[in-house]
């Protein structure tokens, strides 16, 4: 693993390392990937964080839902979606190959059902989004969902079967973009980045919390919900996100049980939303609450409570597993609920951040795009719907767009 941070054997003090190309601020598997492609591109890139590979994917369930986590007013998010999943096969082959790990890819498709009659109902509306916006979804009666998942409880009303909804462990990819980025030559700088340095109106780096000054000619702002708290990064340019709390309960599934669930299960139980994620090592994943509190990662009683009623609603035989894990992360959410791709006001600083809920989906499209935009300052046509700059306050008439113009002709 490279560093460059050196110090004198006389003095003991730091040396200025030599400047990279670009410095991400930020190692979650969002910073990662970019970090990855970049230096895969010919660029010297630097990573500031404490712990690269943790942030929100260490929670994360890592479901490939472009179609199942569908939302009313995010049809322009689902084109995103939906052209990073077509990605994920071959991003997987080309990063386990590149890392020498396995990220836990699993083909396995998604059942989401409903367990009372207002469930099915609104269950039966996300069919009739799918069905207006192009999706493959099928519906399914509660018998025929028994049928492919036979742990489900007998009172389950019908769900929806989608064969594209997949997914990945986030552990383990966040590993393999770490042991990716080493190889490839990222220099990774174990510390957070406490301010941003800015020279003659431009980003030029970043001093990190252990005294580092590292300079970069772009530097990139992929530090999830914490994104917003770089000091020296100008008021109007800070993006706007926001953390938002999921917690999560991990089980284990004895051989004797094998195998629980086949597949990724969603369930709207009674109002409420539930998924469980089935790994192949015998891990199964049970999320997720959602909850403005903050910067608060607490582990609650309550929250634990009612995902595990939730889940037994769904699956009576849960209580028979092994309670492994409890945990918390904060999602960065956005006030559109997309991220937020692209170079900002300021020249020369860049956002990959407010991917709330699609993070992992997210994470082959954005580094693409982001890699495109450092290697030849430009963005992709399918991102520029989510430049940072359509969030800047508009003081006149078509002043957004200008934002986002003046963004990309620098």
């Amino acid at each position: 693993m490279h560093t460059e941070t050196h110090t004198t054997a006389r003095t003991g003090a730091r040396t200025r390392p030599r400047a990279a190309d670009v410095l991400v601020v930020g190692g979650g598997i969002i910073g990662l990937v970019t970090a990855w492609r970049a230096a895969q591109r010919g660029l010297a890139v630097a990573v500031a964080d404490p712990e690269p590979g943790g942030g929100a994917a260490r929670v994360a369930a890592g479901m490939l839902a472009a179609v199942t986590e569908l939302h009313y007013g995010e049809e322009r998010l689902l084109e995103l979606n939906l052209a990073s999943a077509r990605r994920y096969p071959q991003f997987v082959a080309e990063l386990e190959e590149a890392a020498g790990r396995d990220v836990g890819h699993r083909a396995c498709g998604t059942l989401a059902v409903a367990l009372d009659a207002d469930d099915r109902a609104e269950l039966r509306e996300l069919h009739a989004l799918h069905r207006r916006t192009g999706l493959d979804s099928e519906w399914l009666t509660g018998r025929e969902c028994r049928r492919l998942e036979p742990m489900l409880a007998p009172g389950v009303r019908g769900g929806l079967r989608v064969g594209d909804d997949h997914q990945v462990d986030p552990r383990r990819l966040g590993a393999a973009l770490v042991a990716a980025c080493e190889r490839a030559g990222v220099v990774f700088h174990r510390s957070l980045a406490e301010r941003l340095t800015v020279v003659r109106d431009r980003a030029a780096g970043a001093v990190l919390a252990d005294g580092t000054a590292v300079a970069a000619g772009q530097v990139v702002l992929a530090a999830g919900s914490f994104s917003g708290r770089l000091g020296g990064v100008p008021p109007e340019v800070l993006p706007p996100v926001r953390p938002v709390k999921g917690q999560v309960v991990r089980l284990a599934v004895p051989p004797a049980y094998a195998p629980f669930l086949s597949r990724n299960l969603r369930a709207v139980v009674r109002g409420c939303h539930l998924y469980l994620v089935p790994r192949e090592s015998g891990e199964l994943v049970i999320g997720a609450t959602s909850e403005e509190q903050g910067w608060d990662t607490t582990v609650t009683a309550g929250g634990v409570y009612e995902l595990l009623r939730d889940a037994h609603e769904l699956l009576p035989g849960i209580t028979e597993l092994p309670l492994v894990e409890t945990g918390a992360g904060l999602r960065p959410g956005s006030p559109d609920n997309a991220p937020l791709l692209g170079p900002t006001a300021l020249p020369g600083l860049h956002t990959a951040t407010g991917h709330y809920r699609n993070g992992v989906l997210l994470t082959p499209v954005t580094g693409e795009v982001m890699a495109e935009l450092l290697v030849t300052g430009e963005l992709p046509e399918h991102a520029r719907a989510f430049l940072p700059t359509r969030f800047a306050a508009a003081a006149a008439p078509g002043a957004r767009a200008d934002a986002a113009t003046a963004a990309l002709q620098r």
